[in-house]
């Protein structure tokens, strides 16, 4: 059997005392308690440790090559628990989150802020990446916690609502849809387009709203990076489709935007956890605080 670590506590404090008498008020047990926990550590590791005299307890050789692997274990033992309890206490950890961009900038800045006002011993790591590639990072543990859009035919995840977006039709100053309070989604088709990602939520979103409408998009040119859109965009190049919250990634000199209906679409937007993986303390005080805040 292995030792246990009161028997290891015990023995590094005689060893250090070389008295019952001090190492009982060290560890806070009586001398015959002490007596037993020693003489079973040495049944447990095949022989003494100890070299009793008349006056004082004295290291045998093995006793003395123990010692240093004695403190080493507790020490360990010691900072093993303080981290976990650091953890729990959400005092220190790491939390990787991996978000669409539209959330990486227009939602997740400010709970940042808050969250290391609130926990500034717990670092963050934020990976603004594409629907499916959050719901692999999240399926696979590299991301603790995903915001994204609700994932399709995936079991294994979960998802929280959080908030609603919506499309809006961004326009260069002067334009003459900017003269309307509303857009149809038909009247895009009319106007040269400046298309995001083709692998994004929101372009497959608009790709299937033109659709059902009956009308094509005369693309320019796709852009994969949203301030690209807008910058295109404010040059004059063309119109373009953005969730409303894209505004605030990027500069607003030379655009406007207006709501598109007919259709008006909801993107419903939230947290995505692993069924697998059970989220950590600190992973759940961000969820939390997203809800709270969002």
């Amino acid at each position: 059997m292995n030792p246990s670590i009161q028997q290891l506590r015990v023995f590094v404090a005689v060893a250090h005392s070389r008295s019952l008498a001090e190492a009982s008020e060290r560890v806070h047990l009586s001398q015959p308690a002490i007596s037993i926990a020693l003489r079973k550590l040495e049944e447990n590791v095949g022989g003494a440790l100890f070299a009793r005299t008349t006056r004082q307890l004295a290291l045998t050789p093995e006793g003395e090559a123990f010692l240093p692997v004695a403190v080493r274990l507790l020490n360990d033992w010691n900072e093993a628990f303080e981290d976990l309890n650091d953890q729990f206490s959400k005092q220190r950890g790491k939390i990787t989150v991996a978000a669409l961009p539209t959330l990486a900038a227009g939602l997740f800045p400010r709970v940042i802020k808050l969250f290391h006002e609130a926990y500034p011993r717990i670092n963050l790591s934020l990976h603004d990446v594409l629907a499916d590639q959050i719901n692999q990072m999240v399926r696979e543990g590299r991301a603790d916690l995903g915001l994204s859009v609700p994932p399709s035919d995936a079991d294994d995840l979960t998802f929280d609502p959080v908030l609603e977006d919506s499309y809006v039709v961004v326009c260069p100053c002067g334009h003459p849809l900017l003269a309307q309070s509303a857009v149809a989604w038909s009247q895009l088709a009319a106007y040269p387009f400046i298309g995001i990602n083709r692998l994004s939520s929101s372009r497959q979103d608009i790709d299937r709203i033109m659709q059902s409408v009956g009308e094509r998009l005369d693309i320019l040119c796709d852009a994969r990076q949203i301030a690209t859109v807008g910058r295109m965009v404010a040059a004059g190049l063309g119109i373009s489709v953005l969730p409303s919250l894209s505004f605030r990634q990027i500069a607003a000199d030379g655009i406007e935007y207006r709501p598109l209906v007919e259709p008006t679409i909801r993107r419903e937007l939230g947290i995505i956890l692993s069924r697998r993986h059970p989220p950590s303390a600190a992973t759940s005080a961000l969820r939390e605080l997203i809800h709270h805040h969002e």
